[in-house]
């Protein structure tokens, strides 16, 4: 009868910690649930991806000391980029072979947005390349204007020196990036300038889709040249022609600051 009875204890104790666990477990889903919760891990979100793109304007900074020009946006064939590579047109892209990828850490690879990164997975279909991490390049550093190539066996767009960038302070450098997708958003490793330009450097007055994400509550993150990081709030203005028909302005896509000789991103005004 001790023995019985002792078993008895046991199995009632068993069963009261199972419902100490699901107790707890509700607790922690309610707590995720509370509007203050959410506004503090956005806001950490938030500093991550501050400090991850702050480090992205260190390592091309280091690059640009290192090879005398800032990393190279991509190369002749478009397979190899400055955040990831594929073997070939069709290929998926391997993050660490990126041209920026020996700057980066042991990774080798850039560090993701958390807010991002949790964008994507809520969504079915996932975007055509992957590397950049929520993060895009601004065309003008990396040597899409005006869109020369070096002579090397490796085709690299010429980048600038940092000695070219007129105002450090005033040209940006990274920034939260996506593409509208329909309607959804995928990655896309470029900032786009609020307007194409020639061959010759000048502006045409047309505008590309907007690729700068103010995916933080109406906010993007912004690296710059000299290598701090500000947040910035969109202005209200039109955008381009999307060929895969997402809805820029719905997903949070635009631009902020001057337009005259594309503001901000023009490292040569």
């Amino acid at each position: 009868m001790k023995s019985f009875s002792s078993s008895a204890t046991e199995r009632r104790a068993f069963t009261v910690l199972e419902l100490l666990v699901v107790v707890g477990v509700l607790v922690t889903l309610i707590a995720l649930s509370l509007p203050g919760f959410q506004s503090a891990r956005l806001q950490a979100w938030k500093m991550a991806s501050a400090s991850n793109l702050r480090q992205l304007t260190e390592a091309n900074i280091a690059y640009a000391a290192d090879n005398g020009r800032f990393v190279p946006a991509d190369d002749w064939w478009n397979n190899r980029r400055w955040c990831g590579a594929r073997l070939s047109t069709g290929n998926s892209y391997d993050p660490t072979k990126g041209l920026l990828a020996e700057y980066l850490g042991k990774s080798r690879r850039v560090t993701p947005c958390p807010l991002f990164t949790q964008m994507l997975q809520r969504q079915p279909i996932k975007s055509f390349e992957y590397g950049s991490g929520g993060y895009g390049y601004n065309a003008y550093i990396g040597g899409s204007v005006p869109g020369e190539y070096d002579g090397s066996v490796q085709r690299l767009r010429v980048s600038l020196p940092a000695t070219r960038v007129a105002s450090p302070v005033e040209t940006i450098m990274f920034g939260t990036a996506a593409l509208a997708y329909g309607d959804r958003v995928q990655e896309y490793p470029y900032l786009e300038p609020p307007f194409w330009v020639n061959a010759d450097g000048s502006t045409n007055g047309s505008r590309p889709t907007p690729s700068l994400h103010f995916r933080f509550n109406g906010q993007a993150i912004v690296s710059w040249c000299d290598g701090h990081v500000s947040f910035e709030i969109s202005d209200d203005r039109g955008a381009g022609y999307n060929p895969y028909g997402g809805d820029a302005r719905k997903q949070h896509l635009g631009w902020f600051g001057p337009d005259e000789n594309n503001g901000y991103w023009n490292p040569l005004k």
